[in-house]
């Protein structure tokens, strides 16, 4: 079956608060367009910018230095005017918890205990490498999206 993957351009509407090239706003999902117009609509969100942050991680996979490029970087006024930035990642929820064990090995399950393992090695990285620097990491899902 084919994936038919929701990807393009962006086009700020205030490119004024995006932090970058405002040319090359490139969103790799639907979930990642509709936080890219969260951001840029939202008069709390003052600046923003897309897989600027690069967080070095070893993968669990190949046990290799890897690259990670988080989605965002926001910040945001608090309702109590506090300012805060958080580094955010978008990620379909079936990729924040553990695959079910299944009796077969399929190549897809193989592929999901890959990509879940994957990720939390990235997110552990980014976490600690985001409280360095005075960053929240946060992973939102669909779950939160919508």
């Amino acid at each position: 079956m084919a994936r038919h993957y929701h990807q393009g351009l962006f086009k700020p509407k205030f490119p004024e608060k995006y932090v970058g090239d405002v040319n090359n706003i490139y969103y790799r999902s639907g979930w990642e367009k509709k936080f890219m117009n969260w951001c840029d609509s939202n008069p709390n969100v003052l600046k923003w910018n897309n897989e600027e942050l690069v967080v070095p991680y070893i993968s669990p996979v190949d046990m290799k230095p890897h690259r990670y490029f988080v989605d965002f970087v926001i910040m945001v006024k608090t309702r109590s005017g506090e300012l805060k930035k958080y580094a955010v990642e978008v990620k379909p929820e079936s990729q924040t918890v553990p695959p079910k064990q299944r009796s077969k090995k399929t190549n897809k399950y193989i592929n999901e205990v890959a990509t879940y393992a994957v990720n939390q090695a990235k997110w552990k990285a980014a976490d600690e490498f985001c409280r360095q620097k005075g960053l929240d990491f946060i992973v939102l899902t669909e779950k939160h999206l919508f």
